[in-house]
């Protein structure tokens, strides 16, 4: 064709009908396809309906729910007519994808586009859906930069669909009319999808991890129902930002509510920035000409060094299955759209090397039938998406666990914590089975407990933040910790005789719990995972009487800050919901901080003295005279 230097000529020029175009493409070409929403659908039924004029043809685009049935051609014709080479990291368990599994080409997409740009993996025809020109001829990409724009620079030859429905989206998404070889303007409705509606399962998992995120921090959120429930759970969070492999409707909604500011994320500030959209009209709307959306290609939105240079970057992703030694299996789900096209190993990366930053990968305890656990003992027939080496916190129902620095030992314990209660035994013979579990150990009374999130209270102390929670399997080591640097004093005030020795045997009494007959509340500062046991509550029912004997212990820079008071509190009231009469506590009559400390209880309490300790006791059903709950 010959070529104007005046951009609206060589539009005309260009202009073909969608027939014509496709004759351009030869047999034995490389073919890529626009992904995700930006699919050119008008081009790609096109060329559907002319395979037979082609040979060996090698179509390659992102893992996607198929509008037009190209693996089933290739599939029909024994690849013949047309290869598929579908990018993807992940395995293809849902028997939409199982099917052609032999088209999946494993990578990390924030290699793609050098992959097309290299010429590594030749591009001879890129179909590509654009906007319309501007004044000026420069096309917006719109909904799907990621790796289109890179194999539309890389083909030899470039087909665009022009759609006046395309949104001109603004950053790196931009293509002139002189950079493409044939136009072809056909009008039609974008692909849109709502994602299932989030279960009860992932509204739970959404709360424990909004839990983890603080104000200020960056957001990456995957596709799948778990994840968007958990931006959901943000409602009440402050000065977010966004960088994202997708911009769905749910982040729209965060920013026009003001959650979203991208304020405070230490680069790109002002800035939604992804690389594609999958979402609603509504999405595409919001998205045109707005000049608080940049789109970037891949390599950019997903390079790990980019990510990291963010504040508090937080990566939420859903895995399919995690072993107890902490490797991860993701995988496509033809129920959420686009959910295969995994950029979660980049995420997980970037996040952690982030000032602040967390990787969250979350997982319902259960398979959807309720038939198997997502939590097994080692990975066996499942591809490994992101190695036990980069795992940080892993979530469930059932809590949050941070496996990042711990050992298998603690790692195989912390994902039994968070299993469903009905695989923890098998989980747990299992691990024994395999080494991965002392021959000592026990579930004790954990191995039916749920984790009683509510009981999670973060108070300050001097500006320091202080979170009191119930104490997980995880925390035996820092209760250990905690017991060896008590003063010889509060080690005799907690035990009533010298102690220098804290074994297993004693401290697993306090994190294998099952939160109901037997209840340890701990004070932590410091990063979830991580942080230092400052103090110590505890309760155990005593059944002849249906009364619980509470204990405490606290470091010593943190006593006298009124720490005790609150957690009495929160042991009498996690008592009373459990069914327990009243609290019991045996002390030295030396002991004035104890004493004061229980009777500031709500209730009438009672002492008496058998001539080595004093025994203070209270039942709930006899409030002082002063007091109320």
């Amino acid at each position: 064709m010959g070529e104007s230097l005046y951009w609206a000529d060589n539009y005309i020029e260009k202009r073909c009908a969608p027939d014509e175009a496709i004759r351009f493409i030869k047999s034995g070409q490389r073919v890529f396809i626009g992904s995700a929403c930006g699919q050119p659908q008008h081009l790609v039924k096109t060329l559907s309906a002319r395979t037979n004029l082609f040979t060996g043809l090698e179509i390659v685009r992102m893992m996607s729910s198929e509008i037009t049935p190209l693996s089933d051609i290739a599939d029909k014709t024994q690849d013949l007519s047309l290869n598929i080479r579908q990018i993807y990291l992940g395995a293809t368990g849902s028997p939409a994808f199982q099917k052609y599994k032999r088209f999946i080409t494993p990578m990390n997409m924030s290699e793609v586009p050098s992959l097309f740009k290299s010429k590594k993996l030749p591009i001879d025809v890129a179909l590509i859906q654009v906007s319309p020109p501007d004044d000026f001829g420069w096309m917006s990409m719109s909904v799907s930069v990621d790796v289109t724009m890179a194999a539309a620079q890389a083909a030899r030859l470039v087909i665009a669909q022009v759609n006046p429905r395309m949104p001109r989206i603004m950053g790196q998404s931009f293509i002139h009319v002189n950079s493409v070889d044939v136009i072809v303007e056909q009008e039609e409705d974008l692909l849109v999808t709502s994602p299932p509606e989030p279960s009860e399962v992932a509204t739970h998992i959404g709360n424990h991890i909004a839990r983890l995120i603080e104000d200020g921090s960056t957001l990456q959120v995957g596709l799948d129902a778990a994840s968007q429930a958990t931006v959901q759970a943000l409602s009440q969070k402050n000065d977010l930002g966004f960088h994202s492999q997708y911009l769905t409707d749910d982040i729209m909604h965060l920013y026009a509510v003001g959650v979203i500011t991208n304020r405070r994320k230490g680069f790109n500030d002002g800035k939604l920035v992804a690389s594609a959209a999958v979402g609603s009209r509504n999405l595409y709307e919001f998205l045109h000409d707005n000049p608080g959306v940049d789109f970037h290609p891949s390599d950019y939105v997903n390079d790990p060094f980019i990510i990291a240079r963010h504040n508090r970057m937080v990566s939420m992703n859903v895995a399919k299955a995690v072993d107890l030694t902490g490797q991860v299996a993701a995988e496509a789900v033809a129920s959420t759209f686009f959910a295969g096209v995994s950029g979660i190993s980049d995420f997980v990366r970037g996040a952690k090397r982030s000032p602040g930053g967390k990787s969250i990968l979350m997982l319902p305890a259960m398979s959807a039938d309720g038939s198997s656990s997502n939590i097994v003992p080692m990975m066996q027939d499942q591809s490994v998406v992101v190695p036990r080496g980069d795992v940080q916190y892993v979530a469930t129902e059932y809590g949050v666990v941070n496996l990042f620095g711990k050992s298998l030992q603690e790692r195989a314990m912390a994902m039994i914590s968070i299993a469903h209660p009905d695989a923890r035994d098998g989980l747990f013979e299992a691990a024994k089975d395999a080494g991965l579990i002392g021959a000592n150990r026990s579930l004790g009374e954990a191995r039916r407990a749920v984790y009683p999130v509510k009981l999670e209270e973060t108070i300050l102390i001097d500006g320091e933040s202080l979170i009191i929670r119930p104490a997980k399997p995880v925390d035996e080591r820092r209760i250990q910790e905690h017991y060896y640097s008590l003063d010889k004093k509060d080690i005799f005030s907690r035990f009533f005789h010298e102690k220098s020795s804290f074994g297993h045997s004693d401290i697993e009494v306090k994190s294998q719990i099952d939160y109901i007959k037997d209840m340890t509340l701990v004070g932590v500062i410091g990063e979830a995972g991580f942080g230092r046991v400052v103090a110590v509550g505890e309760y155990l029912l005593l059944f002849d009487s249906n009364m619980a004997e509470v204990a405490f212990s606290v470091s010593k820079d943190f006593q006298g800050k009124g720490l005790g008071r609150v957690f009495l509190r929160k042991l009498a009231e996690s008592a009373r919901e459990n069914g327990i009469s009243g609290l019991v506590a045996y002390t030295s009559p030396q002991n004035k901080a104890m004493i004061g400390l229980f009777k500031t209880l709500p209730y009438k309490v009672k002492t008496s003295f058998d001539g080595e300790s004093l025994a203070l006791s209270c039942k709930f059903e006899h409030l002082a005279e002063n007091g109320n709950l």
